[in-house]
């Protein structure tokens, strides 16, 4: 890994920056200590001016981001809101939030690259050596069957997501192995496998089903206790339908249901919620920025943090590097982003380098700069009390502002 300094701004520039800034801004956030010294405080004023700038403007009602370099987190400051509905309630650093497509990266794909790594299944192994109905791409007399890797790439060419979710729960009631069913038999093959790329959360919910029919356990169970717990991460779970949220946790809501209450504690992928009743392979993690910055350390530092270890080097290596199997133009590595039509929130100058990245829906997201080791985590319930805002501007911004620290 190479090792960068962090660069240090004008004075001139910080004295613009705190002259256009409006008061009001000011007064709603004051600059944090750094964690670290040296960390440059006009870098941590863009931020915070950013993150004020798109709550003023009603991107979300509030965030948490946290910036790491190596082993240390540098920057973590909560802004705004978590809650408007019922009740207006303060932001905190140790807010939960419900992570939505983040929980791909952060729990299916780890446990599929531990299973991986262990010999139990593989790359290339065919999905229907797991769900033996599974159906192939078939087109013109050619036949090309799905792999572990076209699941992992979003190159599969399987339907994007479950179309009339309220009928299906009312067909697959008491019977949830009918979903896969249906993927399996029903869903339609959109194109030639590795050759696309068309983003599906029904690819990380076939990889749940392979997951457990080899560990013989719930994706949500497996991920706790080889991934959080391992890491120490104590503030991260999926919550389940019947799942108790724990006295001491500050959770985040999300979208306000036409009951009139939000969401608190239960998924709001309605995918994961409805039909996978919260454990689910395309959404269901709730964590904090703390929490994710330590995954984030364990990734940069080739599977360990401190003498925690989740994968080997050479299984993150895998992981983070888009497979030579596939068609250059799918720009997806294993269950992350590096240069797809999605990877715009790597911004402009961190692309220069080794970069992966996710989103999620909600309003989350992860950027990692692996050459620099420098991780970008923003959090937000973007979709409380409505599903309105747009993160395109804030999270492609975040990142050209935290390049700014690194070295090119």
């Amino acid at each position: 890994m190479k090792h960068y300094l962090i660069n240090l701004w004008s004075l001139s520039l910080l004295i613009q920056i705190f002259i256009f800034v409006p008061a009001c801004s000011k007064e709603k956030s004051e600059l944090i200590e750094p964690y670290l010294d040296g960390f440059d405080s006009t870098i941590a004023y863009s931020i915070d001016t950013l993150i004020l700038s798109s709550i003023n403007k009603d991107v979300f009602p509030g965030a948490v981001v946290s910036v790491v370099q190596g082993n240390e987190i540098i920057y973590l400051k909560a802004f705004g809101n978590r809650s408007l509905v019922p009740d207006t309630l303060p932001m905190t650093e140790n807010t939960v939030f419900d992570i939505a497509s983040l929980s791909k990266c952060i729990g299916t794909t780890p446990a599929v690259m531990q299973l991986i790594e262990k010999g139990e299944m593989s790359l290339n192994d065919k999905v229907n050596k797991y769900i033996p109905d599974f159906k192939p791409w078939i087109s013109n007399g050619d036949t090309v069957d799905i792999t572990i890797l076209h699941l992992l790439t979003h190159s599969s060419g399987l339907d994007s997501y479950i179309s009339n979710i309220k009928a299906c729960a009312k067909r697959f009631d008491g019977h949830p192995e009918l979903l896969i069913d249906k993927i399996a038999t029903e869903s339609k093959r959109n194109f030639k496998p590795g050759t696309k790329f068309l983003y599906s959360c029904l690819n990380f919910i076939i990889l749940q089903n392979i997951v457990e029919k080899i560990t013989g356990e719930r994706l949500c169970d497996y991920v706790q206790k080889n991934i959080f717990d391992v890491l120490q991460m104590k503030n991260s779970c999926y919550f389940t339908t019947n799942d108790t949220i724990p006295a001491d946790w500050i959770i985040a809501p999300t979208e306000v249901m036409p009951d009139g209450v939000p969401l608190l504690g239960r998924v709001h992928d309605p995918l994961a919620r409805i039909l996978k009743n919260g454990n689910s392979g395309n959404a269901g993690i709730f964590s904090t920025a703390k929490d994710l910055s330590l995954f984030c350390m364990a990734i940069m530092n080739e599977g360990t943090y401190e003498d925690h270890q989740i994968l080997k080097a050479e299984t993150v290596d895998m992981m983070v590097n888009k497979p030579f199997e596939n068609d250059s133009v799918i720009g997806r590595a294993l269950g992350w982003d590096v240069s797809s039509s999605h990877s715009h929130i790597i911004g402009d100058k961190l692309s220069q380098h080794c970069c992966i990245c996710h989103t999620g829906y909600a309003g989350t997201s992860i950027v990692m700069d692996l050459d620099a080791r420098v991780a970008i985590i923003l959090l937000t319930n973007r979709v409380h009390p409505k599903d309105t805002g747009s993160l395109k501007y804030t999270r492609k911004e975040l990142s050209n502002i935290v390049s700014k620290m690194i070295e090119f």
